[in-house]
């Protein structure tokens, strides 16, 4: 296998640090994170509206035996769409600005600072850019998801009806808590990543260039799965009031004052609302991410992430 990944390396050797580079990892965060989040639509689904009406369904696997059986395949994954559109925009946008950040604030701008510090902060900054492509299909995404009957069947309604119903704000109005969840939740998930591959090769006892190709990303997938168990509960509160403010914010109403209102309701318990399916589809997703994007950066003929 490693063999075969070999051989499938381009033959033009990609500059790292250049504009081919960082493009190349911008589209190497499209092709982990659109499809990894749409195929985890069914667990997003059912913690959607548990976290909205913990009473809906008794279990995970109950909620999609009545989905199941009402709707079909088609309403198990429903909102697969606008997850599909979301999250490719917001992976080009967290690992190519990741990229791009790692090397101006470690490299170019302070190559003596802590490591550690640079990873927070490059992850952070390239989350806040994110996440302002994100907002968008996230609003019709959890409208879609956490109300019955639906607010709207597919992508297209959904815009329309959030538009004309609220203008365009209203496609942005979920933004700062958006923000809230994802730069503490990316944070984690980025600085717990690279510490965690470089972690495993000390605990391995030789250098990473020692070992194939195959191997690496192998470290990848298991340095991933530990940030992601890390991130998914930093940034489970958050969540919640993310899905809440979409779908039980009312008309005119600030974030401030619909999150006070809400968090009356709900309480602190109520914030930790489907914690363990989260922690289960978060640390999986995260895991497949960093597999698939160390894998694309392998084929380029780049190096994987972390345990420089």
């Amino acid at each position: 296998m490693a063999a075969k990944m070999e051989a499938m390396k381009p033959r033009r050797k990609i500059e790292l640090f250049s504009g081919t580079y960082f493009g190349a990892c911008t589209l190497g965060g499209v092709i982990a994170c659109g499809p990894t989040h749409t195929m985890v639509t069914p667990l997003d689904l059912v913690k959607c509206r548990r976290q909205v009406d913990d009473k809906l369904y008794k279990s995970n696997l109950q909620a999609w035996k009545m989905i199941y059986g009402a709707e079909g395949l088609r309403g198990v994954f429903f909102g697969w769409s606008p997850t599909f559109v979301g999250y490719s925009f917001q992976g080009a946008g967290k690992y190519g600005f990741y990229e791009v950040f790692k090397y101006l604030y470690g490299d170019r701008f302070a190559p003596n600072m802590n490591k550690t510090v640079v990873y927070l902060a490059a992850s952070a900054s390239a989350e806040f850019l994110a996440d302002i492509a994100l907002c968008p299909w996230e609003a019709i995404k959890v409208r879609m998801q956490t109300t019955l009957p639906p607010y709207a069947h597919n992508l297209r309604e959904g815009w329309s009806k959030v538009v004309a119903q609220e203008g365009y704000a209203g496609l942005y109005k979920g933004l700062y808590p958006l923000w809230g969840r994802q730069i503490p939740y990316t944070m984690v998930k980025f600085a717990t990543f690279e510490k965690a591959v470089e972690q495993i090769y000390k605990t391995l006892g030789k250098r990473k260039e020692s070992y194939n190709s195959l191997q690496q990303t192998g470290v990848s997938f298991l340095g991933g799965y530990i940030a992601g168990v890390g991130c998914a509960v930093v940034s489970h509160p958050a969540d919640v009031m993310v899905s809440k403010l979409n779908s039980d914010r009312k008309a005119g109403e600030g974030a401030g004052q619909a999150m006070s209102r809400i968090y009356g309701n709900i309480g602190f318990r109520g914030l930790w609302n489907g914690l363990p399916v989260r922690i289960f589809m978060i640390g999986t997703l995260t895991a497949f991410q960093w597999l698939i994007y160390d894998s694309f950066k392998v084929y380029l003929g780049l190096p994987t992430t972390g345990g420089h």
